[in-house]
């Protein structure tokens, strides 16, 4: 309680506010690109730790555990919202799940021994390659009609799994551009990224839990690496907006869709190196 007398009744509403609005994006990116909503979470987080003075050695990892966590609930109405739509495709979930477990697991691990910088270097980077990918693919292109076989399924899968664990974030992000380049209609890899960042973010969230248990200069009401501020603040937000930006979803075409995403995608990147070089 001692670190909160350092703030004014003002300064302290404003950022509940932020955390508030935070979720409101995050849940409408969540419906809307079936990316759960930790592309926007954690670099909002991440920077607000970073004016409230938190540890640097600590800050990233719970802006990652802490987005993990959000995205559990946020995960659910948006995979819900698509499935009764008929855009999540229960046949590539079944493909990519088993590959994704094994990466959340050696993602979970990683996260143990990484440094802050490390994770938002890894953020920062892939959060740039996704947005360049999206804004200069050309319409058409393509890898291969469909998922590779069940090693090169099973491959995908860690390598989603893994890295969408060390960024906080679902799965969309990666599995959308991924998808879209084996010719899955768009509105199809959004779908089925969202159900996807369920299977991420119960068990990565509770490997930063795990992870963060007894460290040292991490910020008040904070559960191993998981806020319980930003949790109580962020959900509900997000689970009332997630909704609204998946019927989004469905009365756009595709090509904005994409624009979009990576518009969005290159704005948090610069944002994330910018926490890097500073």
């Amino acid at each position: 309680m001692d670190f909160f007398a350092d703030y004014s009744t003002g300064w302290l509403l404003g950022l509940a506010l932020s955390l508030m609005a935070t979720g409101i994006i995050a849940g409408l990116m969540a419906g809307l690109l079936g990316v759960g909503g930790g592309i926007v979470i954690v670099p909002v987080l991440y920077h607000l730790f970073t004016f409230l003075g938190i540890d640097e050695a600590v800050r990233m990892h719970v802006a990652v555990g802490t987005s993990l966590a959000t995205i559990i609930p946020t995960s659910i109405i948006s995979s819900r919202s698509h499935y009764n739509r008929g855009s999540l495709d229960p046949g590539i979930l079944k493909k990519l799940i088993p590959g994704v477990i094994i990466g959340v697991a050696i993602g979970a691990i990683l996260s143990g021994v990484l440094s802050g910088q490390v994770l938002t270097a890894i953020f920062a980077v892939i959060a740039l390659l996704v947005a360049l990918n999206m804004a200069f693919k050309k319409d058409g292109f393509s890898v291969r009609d469909g998922l590779p076989g069940p090693a090169g399924s099973g491959a995908l899968g860690v390598f989603i799994g893994g890295v969408s664990t060390l960024m906080g974030i679902g799965g969309g992000t990666l599995s959308v551009p991924i998808l879209s380049a084996l010719r899955v209609p768009m509105i199809n890899a959004v779908g089925t990224g969202a159900a996807m960042g369920f299977v991420i973010s119960v068990p990565g969230a509770m490997a930063f839990l795990f992870n963060g248990i007894g460290v040292e200069a991490r910020p008040p009401l904070t559960l191993g690496y998981v806020n319980l501020i930003g949790l109580a603040l962020i959900v509900p937000a997000t689970m009332l907006m997630a909704p609204v930006g998946a019927r989004i979803a469905h009365a756009i075409n595709a090509s904005l869709l994409k624009q979009l995403f990576a518009l969005f995608l290159f704005i948090t990147s610069l944002r994330m190196f910018y926490g890097i070089v500073m």
